[in-house]
């Protein structure tokens, strides 16, 4: 497996325009549909895919009639694929900015967070005195923007806790979220004036993947 990594690895430095090909094909499901995205003919980008695979030993896609599927590797290669373009992307952002013009991109992530609103308002104030700084927001979970934030890929990040913050600088937002549960208006949940823990403990319930991680067990 580390030597199917690294030979992946050694590709995605060669061309990032065949990642971006790639990538392309893996959101669409489509050869026909990401080739008119990207203003490429069909049988140029099939070729591209085709020596993509040749170089990596490993095929990417399960090709059906009208659509194609990713493999195992082609998982495996569109994680990484993502991780370089978009490091590739914010790199010539900073090269971009000169000493004389206070320009760039700040890449934020963000759960779904009413706290985000602190964060849009200064980004608000930023843009109206520096007109030439952008701002990229991600949204996903903790593990996620975590991730990220240690491969470089973000700057900041706003985190719902509970979650692992001794590793990084960090302040706390004068915010607060207020969770809510939907039901069946014929549910017994619904007769309840309020609603507590032990109320929940038995039943089938749809809830983040990271609360139940954390706080489900």
């Amino acid at each position: 497996m580390l030597e199917k990594h690294n030979r992946i690895l050694y590709y995605l430095y060669m061309d990032i325009r065949v990642l971006k090909y790639f990538l392309a094909v893996a959101r669409e499901g489509s050869i026909t549909k990401a080739a008119n995205i990207l203003h490429v003919t069909q049988p140029i980008l099939s070729r591209q895919l085709q020596d993509l695979e040749k170089e990596l030993k490993h095929k990417l896609f399960v090709r059906g009639q009208h659509s194609v599927s990713l493999t195992e590797e082609g998982h495996i290669l569109r994680q990484r694929a993502e991780e370089i373009v978009d490091m590739t992307e914010k790199t010539k952002n900073e090269f971009l900015s000169t000493k004389d013009i206070i320009k760039g991109t700040v890449y934020i992530g963000s759960g779904e967070s009413d706290a985000i609103s602190l964060i849009t308002n200064i980004v608000k104030t930023v843009q109206t005195e520096y007109k030439e700084i952008k701002f990229d927001f991600l949204s996903g979970n903790a593990d996620d923007l975590c991730e990220k934030l240690d491969k470089g890929l973000l700057d900041f990040a706003v985190l719902i806790e509970p979650v692992n913050i001794s590793k990084y600088d960090y302040i706390i937002l004068p915010k607060k979220d207020r969770w809510g549960i939907i039901m069946k208006k014929n549910c017994f949940l619904a007769k309840k004036e309020n609603v507590k823990f032990e109320d929940l403990k038995s039943l089938p319930l749809i809830v983040s993947s990271q609360l139940l991680k954390k706080n489900f067990r």
